[in-house]
């Protein structure tokens, strides 16, 4: 592991994956993942119980992560793999709460009034631990208190790493931070724009990935 994403989704997650694939930290850890190593959410949800987890295991084959779930175990992470660098994606945090309640918000209301199939339960209920009822506390629709987690989320990830190991990143710069901060080429092809607003909620329709990903650049 090389890179360790501790910024949650809706920040340029997915663009950010997309970027360190094309610098050579292939293959990137994210939220996706798990449904291709669905065998994964179980060992999620044991994580976020508290229970031991052999992360090398977990993530062996992989040289970086992003976004949720890995995000909320940063600290572990830096542990594990003490030469991995951290980038933490960041946002206007107003923007961050509209583009949550429009895409991970707006699909996990599509499938409370569509009812989950069996496929999803495990999905479901890690989606719950994790960002319902872990990050946002039951209060997501509380915007103050769900822009309040997010805000402290970030306060945290800069006073516990170190600064020569932390990037904090607006995908809105491009390529040239992250490159310098992990002393590679800036390539010669534009910054991925990946899974806006509108591509988030086409690929729900078009019967995408579910349920909600929490991954994704606006």
């Amino acid at each position: 592991m090389k890179v360790i994403g501790a910024g949650v989704a809706r920040t340029g997650t997915t663009s950010t994956k997309a970027a360190l694939e094309e610098l050579g930290f292939d293959p990137c850890y994210t939220f996706v993942t798990l449904f291709a190593k669905r065998e994964h959410v179980d060992l999620w949800l044991a994580a976020y119980a508290g229970q031991p987890m052999d992360w090398p295991h977990l993530f062996a084959d992989f040289r970086a992560t992003v976004d949720w779930p890995a995000c909320d175990f940063y600290e572990q992470l830096m542990a594990v793999y003490p030469e991995a660098k951290v980038v933490l994606n960041v946002r206007d945090p107003e923007k961050w709460y509209e583009s949550m309640t429009n895409t991970i918000w707006w699909v996990h209301q599509e499938e409370v009034r569509a009812g989950r199939g069996p496929d999803t339960v495990s999905f479901s209920r890690l989606r719950e631990v994790m960002i319902w009822q872990g990050f946002f506390g039951g209060k997501f629709l509380d915007k103050q208190h769900a822009i309040g987690a997010f805000e402290r989320h970030i306060q945290q990830v800069k006073e516990r790493v170190p600064r020569d190991k932390l990037l904090v990143f607006d995908v809105q710069e491009g390529w040239d931070p992250l490159c310098r901060f992990l002393n590679v080429a800036v390539p010669d092809k534009p910054f991925p724009r990946l899974f806006d607003t509108a591509a988030f909620r086409e690929m729900i329709r078009s019967g995408g990935p579910r349920p909600a990903i929490p991954a994704t650049a606006h």
